[in-house]
């Protein structure tokens, strides 16, 4: 007969006592699901039947209490009578420690205030007070403080019962309530390391140590709808004067009215036109916020300047503030921006011709010398392309590990990131899957799956380029956002761009040389530099301590941000100007590095998927090439040596290069109606060309056909045979430039 768990209205649960501990608290954290059983007269806490020592579940999962038949839980009742509890001295203890010649007996409420262990595994053992295992400490442990990874208030390096160490990463360590916690609203499928993201070690460790894993799934994924509410996007023009005519609600992206959130608080938004914003990647800040930090002086005040000549905008002249010069990002920030910032720009109809070739140190000096920054540029761009050779070759061998299994990703591109998230945390993923991309917003069927990989990684290097987990201009370094830190984040991102890599996605080019080396020879051999200081407030204190020309004045500059070295731990007195050196080197360590500890191994565990941050390690020239420059602007030149010239007639392959490569040309001088990037998203459905390269390799066919045609799954390019150029120039133009316009409609 099926048991039946029943709650009559005039039957008061918390009255109940358990048949096994004698206790009524109702507390499912520490004593499991409190049931009780009506017509067997029987109460019991779940952890207590599981961890009694006399009892198995002998019956199905549907019978007695989840196979613990009746008849053998009051024999255990029985049992555990006639047994003294060794801490509360009461009786019915009925479980026992497992060492050997250990006699001691306890209810399991009182095994947990004696810091007793359980095992949640296996035979389900238990340990007592003398006999519990213990996790080894060796000498040199840090010993001290540091963050709690979950609450993120300070845990003490101690071998005690309350405090537990990573056994995957030197530097994270939990309370152990905040990781039963954590345990209880993962479940045993989203459960693991914080920092570096590790499943199966991590799990075993916490079992061993007592750490109960429910079997069932991540109380998140219960919730129906949790994330909703993040999904929304603030979209209204604040300013005092919108010059919109069809209303600040009005939002067209990829055009100036598009509106653009406020940097800071995200809760006022203006259209690019009534600022006076030239692109999306500006920043901009709220009139709100910028009052705010100014009083603050936290963030330095920016100077107004006024245009010198009005500026007309649909016909109406108003004089307007000039922009000012893009910032870097702030280290702070609000932490749920990461999941709403930049979803517009997710739209653009992207090229890699709109990034820079080179860093922000190499623009600096080319820009001193033009004759001299020519020359270095033209090397530097060889040598580029030699290292980007490389690793193509590289990533192709990482690319063996992918299986023809594939793994579909549903994706909205105005929410590029949340689902992004969603589909590589889903259960079935594996990196090592192929990966089909379906855009759900996209009416537009005949894009071929490629096409979509293509156009989704390229979305989503974006985003994370303007993320909260970077800061910078230009060259980024990671930022410290507690709340990714919270939420693994940065393994996620870390993973995303790994994935990107060997999947075919575009160079992220964003990485500074100060991130890359620390991912590469670790953080403890980096020397950062002042450049790498995000924060403008830091940095100017940096600075005037630098350049400081007295003893007196140095001390004076100390006294004034003495919080903030206290804060950095680099407080101390100084005797002499020359001390001013290790001190600005100290700050920089601490800033640039020591403060993102958490977030860069996080960041660093990510990118060893499908084992690319061991490849970058091995060959970092090369992959400085991609993470740290920003892809070489397409030209005539690389669009023919992309392709390879098949024709089963000498002839036609000889008169149609000709007219091919002097029609790449007229399209690179500006003399066409599409550009070079409509020619590759032609063929290949990418406006970019993938650090792995395209599989197959791009062809060209000269063939007697009205028209030119793309064969996306080939990556073959179709080319008619004509009498002359100007016959030939035409039929591109038509063709590419309507299906493309088609697709974008």
């Amino acid at each position: 007969e099926e048991l039946r768990m029943s709650k009559p209205n005039d039957f008061d649960v918390q009255s109940t006592f358990c048949v096994l501990c004698g206790r009524t608290d109702d507390c499912p954290e520490k004593y499991g699901e409190k049931r009780t059983y009506v017509e067997y007269n029987l109460t019991v806490h779940y952890y207590c039947l599981l961890m009694s020592s006399g009892i198995w579940q002998r019956g199905e999962e549907d019978e007695g209490v989840d196979g613990f038949l009746i008849k053998d839980i009051r024999k255990e009742v029985n049992r555990a009578a006639k047994l003294k509890c060794n801490i509360c001295k009461k009786k019915g203890a009925s479980i026992g420690c497992v060492a050997p010649k250990c006699k001691r007996s306890y209810h399991f409420p009182c095994g947990l205030q004696r810091e007793c262990i359980f095992q949640f595994m296996e035979d389900f053992r238990s340990y007592c007070w003398e006999h519990r295992p213990v996790q080894k400490f060796t000498d040199k442990e840090p010993r001290g403080a540091s963050q709690c990874t979950i609450c993120l208030d300070l845990v003490e390096h101690l071998p005690v019962y309350t405090v537990l160490k990573s056994p995957c990463c030197k530097n994270a360590w939990f309370h152990r309530e905040c990781l039963q916690y954590q345990a209880l609203s993962a479940g045993i499928f989203f459960f693991r390391c914080t920092v570096c993201n590790n499943k199966d070690k991590f799990q075993k460790e916490m079992l061993r140590m007592g750490i109960h894993i429910p079997e069932r799934d991540a109380s998140w994924e219960l919730e129906e709808n949790a994330y909703q509410d993040l999904l929304h996007c603030y979209q209204h023009c604040d300013v005092k004067r919108c010059l919109c005519k069809k209303g600040r609600d009005y939002n067209e992206p990829d055009s100036k009215w598009e509106i653009k959130r406020c940097q800071y608080c995200g809760s006022r938004g203006t259209h690019l036109a009534c600022s006076s914003m030239k692109s999306w990647e500006q920043n901009w800040e709220c009139v709100e916020c910028r009052s705010i930090f100014a009083k603050s002086g936290k963030y330095s005040k920016r100077k107004k300047r006024a245009l010198a000549t009005p500026e007309k905008i649909n016909g109406t002249t108003c004089l307007l503030e000039e922009p000012p010069p893009k910032s870097p990002r702030q280290s702070s920030g609000s932490p749920r921006n990461f999941l709403l910032q930049s979803s517009k720009i997710m739209c653009q109809n992207l090229s890699p011709c709109s990034h820079l070739e080179l860093p922000a140190s190499d623009r600096m000096t080319m820009s001193l010398s033009p004759v001299k920054s020519n020359r270095n540029r033209s090397l530097t761009q060889k040598h580029l392309r030699e290292q980007r050779r490389e690793v193509c070759n590289i990533l192709k061998e990482l690319k063996v590990q992918v299986k023809t299994k594939t793994t579909r990703l549903n994706i909205n591109a105005e929410n590029i990131w949340s689902n992004a998230l969603k589909g590589f945390r889903q259960r079935n993923f594996s990196p090592t899957n192929t990966i089909e991309v379906n855009f759900s917003n996209c009416k537009n069927k005949s894009n071929t799956s490629a096409a979509s990989k293509h156009h989704f990684f390229q979305l989503l290097m974006l985003h994370l380029q303007n993320s909260s987990l970077f800061e910078g201009s230009s060259g980024k370094n990671l930022s410290l956002d507690f709340q990714a830190v919270k939420e693994n984040l940065y393994f996620e991102a870390g993973k995303m761009i790994a994935i990107s890599l060997v999947h075919g996605g575009p160079p992220p080019g964003f990485f500074s040389k100060t991130l890359f080396d620390c991912l590469v020879y670790g953080p403890e051999n980096v020397k950062p530099a002042l450049e790498d200081v995000a924060d403008v407030d830091v940095a100017q204190t940096i600075q005037m301590i630098k350049y400081a020309n007295s003893l007196s004045g140095l001390q004076s500059t100390l006294e004034d941000c003495c919080e903030f070295l206290a804060a950095a731990g680099c407080l101390r007195p100084v005797t002499a100007l020359c001390d001013k050196n290790m001190l600005v080197n100290d700050i920089l360590t601490y800033h640039v590095i020591k403060r993102i500890t958490l977030p860069l191994e996080s960041f660093r565990q990510g990118l060893k998927t499908l084992g690319v941050l061991e490849k970058m390690q091995m060959h970092p020239d090369a992959f400085s090439s991609i993470l740290c420059h920003k892809p070489e602007r397409l030209s005539a030149e690389t669009i023919c040596d992309l392709f390879t010239i098949c024709s089963s007639s000498d002839v036609n392959k000889l008169k149609g290069a000709g007219f091919w490569m002097g029609y790449l040309q007229d399209v690179e001088s500006g003399e066409s109606v599409v550009t070079l990037e409509d020619i590759l998203l032609f063929v290949t459905g990418s406006c970019y060309i993938p650090s792995i390269g395209f599989d197959p390799e791009p062809t060209i066919k000269f063939l007697h056909i009205r028209c030119p045609i793309g064969k996306r799954l080939l990556n073959c390019l179709e080319l008619p045979v004509t009498k002359t150029y100007e016959q030939f120039k035409n039929k591109m133009e038509l063709t590419i430039r309507n299906t493309l316009r088609v697709e974008r409609e």
